[in-house]
């Protein structure tokens, strides 16, 4: 009897999860015990089946904020990923502006969110534009790395051969540091993107009409610690979903990365 490649494909990913599964399992497992045996209020720690029938029974309100969620979070990182591949490119071609850019592009990792996100209320109000400029400050900057790096690490030997047969600098670019950047890229890519949704729900929380971060802060204030778990469940699935999204793409944009990472 033989194993079809797909069967092949499915026990390997059955093995990477299992072990995560189990992981979980045993946590919400210990969570229910322990909520039973201590007897705690909900009000403090609920259990795992009253976060999810309260979150079932409220399911309107937090898709409703999810969705609000959501959109910010895909607008803002659409605005840091063009910009985070601009920069990266005119860095790329510019020693100068490298020396120049790095370090400002490091320097901008060292500001305080916390203290950040609040100023860009008062400065800008509660509407897009704050919300998307925190988003923007979490994630620009392992994506402008990543793209910068990866750059940097293509085969030199090939560009020198391109440039030998009298290629220009673009068309070096882009037969050769482009491709070599991509590893790079979708790894800093995904890392950006859960940065995304939090970035998101932190601004929404500091202050927001809508959105998962608001709706955490109100039942908070209400002693709904359910509602407030229940949305942190929502988030995880959000940021899970994106995560995932990004193999996706990575499978349409540059098939040959999967390809590798299966021959390693």
């Amino acid at each position: 009897m033989t194993i079809s490649p797909s069967s092949w494909s499915g026990v390997r990913v059955t093995r990477k999860i299992a072990p995560a599964l189990v992981a979980l399992v045993a946590l919400i497992a210990t969570w229910q015990i322990y909520v039973s045996v201590s007897g705690i209020r909900p009000q403090v720690l609920p259990s795992p089946g009253r976060v999810l029938t309260q979150g079932w029974a409220h399911r309107d309100a937090i898709a409703t904020n999810a969705s609000a969620t959501l959109q910010v979070t895909l607008i803002g990182f659409a605005v840091s990923l063009t910009v985070a591949w601009a920069l990266a490119i005119v860095v790329d071609f510019s020693p100068w502006l490298r020396r120049a850019l790095v370090p400002l592009f490091v320097a901008s990792q060292t500001l305080p969110i916390i203290a950040i996100a609040p100023l860009m209320i008062i400065w800008f109000g509660f509407g897009l534009l704050p919300k998307i400029l925190v988003i923007s400050l979490t994630t620009f900057f392992p994506m402008a790395i990543g793209l910068i790096e990866g750059f940097a690490a293509a085969d030199r030997e090939a560009g020198a051969l391109l440039r030998s047969m009298g290629a220009s600098r673009w068309t070096e670019f882009r037969y050769v540091r482009l491709p070599s950047a991509m590893p790079r890229f979708f790894t800093a890519l995904r890392i950006g993107i859960t940065y995304a949704v939090v970035g998101a729900v932190f601004a929404e929380y500091v202050g927001a009409s809508a959105g998962l971060g608001i709706y955490m802060a109100q039942q908070k204030n209400s002693f709904r610690t359910d509602l407030v778990l229940a949305a942190v469940l929502v988030t995880s699935l959000i940021s899970t979903a994106l995560f995932l999204l990004t193999f996706v793409v990575e499978r349409l944009v540059a098939p040959w990365i999967a390809t590798e990472r299966r021959q390693a």
